[in-house]
């Protein structure tokens, strides 16, 4: 059990609490020594303002620094805050991508895990995905949280996952090294295998990233079977450009409904595309406000872009079990106006930076 929680922490998750009320509640809870976790409680001293005094908005969460980096080194059980007491329901520890150096760790609660559950649920049902139907996911699990989501939005949803578990990191190591035809090969292979539960199984929601779903699509015989059995693709994990997505849509699997998943092992949670688009409509991701919030800025400057113009993303979470204000990701994207009531902005056609932190982007199939 936490204690001195404020109940707007709590609150139901079909309910969207007041922004400013919320926000101070989370700068109490995580800034208070008796509920903070030790690693937000000891780089307080370095700030150079006080949260609880200070932080009002989401404008005021652009004070603090971005200490993602921070998170490739920190003990996982000092980013606990001491307010969920000595047994936290822990999920598990996941990792950033490791695209530019060691990764990133997270620590995911159950509390957090329900929550974003339930969001899903909601998406979903917004969407018209199936229900009691299984999930065929061709991805990474352990050390990345896309994995854990998926299983347990499948189980949510009256089914079960059938996985095909990659690694992404040896893909990139791969490419990095020249070895392109090592990465093809392994890229065909799990291909190969998400072949037999297609062939074998009753699965009608399919997830996988883009560069395995246009490779799937060079297999007829598997083009065949998704448009025969899966009523919903999703795909995430990495970026899938706008001709592409058209094609996908139209002609490979025109009696599917495709969906992209925009999201971060860093946010612990993934944007569902804005349901309603058009086909002329590029793929727009909103946020969970107030938990999860975008903005899109100038690289040089930090400032935000102007709406419709491009950008890099930056992304802040902002929930009881963990605080990440300010993450700039490695991401470029168009700056597009949020529905009502959402804070910051949404975002549309991401895209990979060519560099980030002085390093190459290598995306991979993830």
């Amino acid at each position: 059990m936490s204690s001195h929680a404020d109940p707007v922490l709590d609150g139901p998750p079909d309910e969207v609490p007041d922004a400013r009320e919320f926000i101070e509640a989370a700068m109490r809870w995580h800034f208070d020594p008796e509920t903070g976790s030790p690693y937000w409680l000891e780089r307080a001293r370095t700030l150079g303002f006080d949260p609880r005094r200070d932080v009002h908005t989401l404008d005021d969460l652009r004070m603090f620094p971005n200490v993602a980096n921070e998170l490739r080194d920190v003990r996982v059980e000092d980013l606990i805050p001491r307010g969920y007491g000595p047994e936290p329901a822990v999920v598990g520890v996941y990792e950033s991508g490791g695209t530019t150096g060691p990764p990133k760790r997270v620590v995911l609660l159950a509390d957090w895990l329900d929550r974003v559950t339930r969001r899903a649920m909601r998406d979903m049902d917004e969407r018209s995905y199936p229900r009691g139907v299984n999930w065929l996911f061709v991805g990474p699990s352990g050390p990345h949280i896309f994995g854990e989501l998926v299983a347990r939005q499948a189980l949510a949803r009256g089914g079960v996952r059938f996985s095909i578990d990659l690694d992404p990191r040896w893909v990139k190591k791969c490419i990095a090294d020249g070895r392109l035809d090592e990465a093809e090969r392994y890229a065909e292979h799990l291909i190969d295998q998400a072949t037999f539960p297609l062939e074998t199984q009753d699965a009608g929601v399919l997830i996988t990233t883009p560069p395995l779903l246009e490779r799937l699509a060079r297999r007829n015989r598997l083009v065949d079977l998704v448009n025969e059995k899966i009523s919903v693709i999703v795909w995430g994990g990495a970026h899938m450009d706008p001709d592409t997505r058209h094609l996908l849509r139209t002609e490979v699997f025109p009696k599917v409904h495709l969906y992209g998943m925009y999201g971060s092992t860093m946010i612990l949670s993934g944007l569902a595309e804005r349901a309603g688009l058009t086909e002329d409509d590029p793929c727009v991701f909103d946020a969970i406000s107030p938990y999860v919030s975008l903005r899109v800025v100038d690289p040089d400057t930090g400032e935000d872009v102007p709406y419709g113009e491009r950008g890099q993303v930056v992304m802040n979470h902002v929930s009881k079990g963990m605080l990440l204000p300010n993450n700039l990701e490695r991401d470029l994207a168009t700056r597009i106006e949020g529905p009502p009531g959402q804070l910051g902005d949404s975002v549309a056609d991401v895209g990979p930076l060519r560099t980030f932190e002085n390093e190459q982007v290598i995306e991979g199939v993830y």
